[in-house]
């Protein structure tokens, strides 16, 4: 079996080596950049490691891999146009280093090509993993779209939240662990317990993420603290916030969420001492900890030796130590 450091170097290795010679070329040099531009590399990594639970040699589906992480990086270009980013990774975005045509029309080719991508596996498998993958890219457009509309929304509930981001983030990890296990022949049980359990990684994953965008140390998180606050983003910490605020820290809340001009420190400063009141931390740390723990169990039940599942144990164990 192969360690998920080995497994990072072949997809590293991979995306390196896509050739791109068509023409013309103003059209492919974004879609390289982006996908030089490095990254965790989680999705492509998950596949792998979950086919190889199953057969020795992930290497074998290496293309299918290569074109959810063609995918991913898709969304996260159009992303970044949407919500007019200057920088992803530490570089500058697709729209800035060139402009907004060309992200657009660069993107479009790029689902086309993590299409193409996706499909270069064993036709026995083919009608599956299409279909699989079709269905997922759908629920990631509609976890988005529910994202944007929850930004003129102040009744956004806690089942709604954790039902978008399960559109948005979790389906693509669910949907690399069960495309792992459908290409190496796993039985369909075996498939959608993995796909399960991805669905619950990636719940407590994102809910990780919101907790380290207010908690998080910004040299380790790689980003400034508090992007969230500042930007009245609805996560699970805001709307339990404001569900389950006093009157009187409901009433500041909703100055800060309603000021237009503020001091960026002093509005991160006041919402964080509101979350530290209304004890929104632990309560997050419990959610995560809830889904993580689901997740763990769904893995106990795949039907292969608890050795074999050591190397994805580690590697999802490890996705959710980031550092706080």
């Amino acid at each position: 079996m192969m360690t998920s450091e080995e497994i990072l170097k072949v997809v590293n290795q991979g995306l390196e080596s896509l050739p791109y010679d068509r023409k013309p070329t103003s059209l492919y040099d974004p879609i390289r950049y982006v996908l030089s531009l490095g990254g965790k590399r989680i999705r492509p990594v998950l596949m792998l490691l979950g086919y190889n639970l199953f057969k020795e040699n992930p290497e074998d589906i290496l293309m299918t891999a290569l074109g959810l992480e063609t995918y991913h990086n898709y969304t996260l270009l159009h992303d970044d146009l949407m919500d007019n980013a200057d920088v992803r990774r530490g570089c500058p975005t697709v729209h800035k280093k060139w402009d907004a045509n060309t992200a657009i029309l660069s993107g479009d080719s790029m689902l086309v090509l993590a299409y193409q991508r996706v499909a270069q596996c064993d036709a026995k498998f083919l009608p599956q993993a299409l279909s699989l993958f079709t269905e997922t890219a759908l629920e990631i457009g509609e976890g988005q779209q529910f994202d944007m509309d929850f930004e003129t929304r102040n009744d956004v509930t806690e089942d709604e939240y954790i039902e978008m981001i399960r559109l948005k983030t979790s389906v693509l990890l669910a949907c690399a662990l069960k495309m792992g296990a459908l290409l190496a022949g796993a039985s369909s049980q075996d498939a959608d317990l993995l796909y399960q359990f991805g669905e619950k990684i990636g719940l407590a994953f994102q809910l990780q993420d919101d907790l380290l965008d207010v908690y998080g140390n910004p040299k380790v998180f790689g980003k400034a603290i508090g992007g969230d606050i500042t930007s009245n983003k609805k996560t699970y910490m805001l709307i339990n916030a404001v569900n389950r605020a006093n009157e009187t820290q409901r009433a500041e809340l909703m100055r800060w969420i309603e000021a237009k001009n503020f001091d960026r420190a002093e509005k991160v400063a006041a919402v964080t001492r509101l979350y530290d009141e209304i004890g929104i931390r632990q309560l997050c740390e419990e959610k995560i900890n809830f889904y993580f723990e689901q997740g763990k169990q769904l893995l106990e039940k795949v039907s292969v030796p608890a050795e074999r599942k050591e190397e994805l144990r580690k590697y999802t164990n490890a996705m959710m130590h980031r550092e706080k």
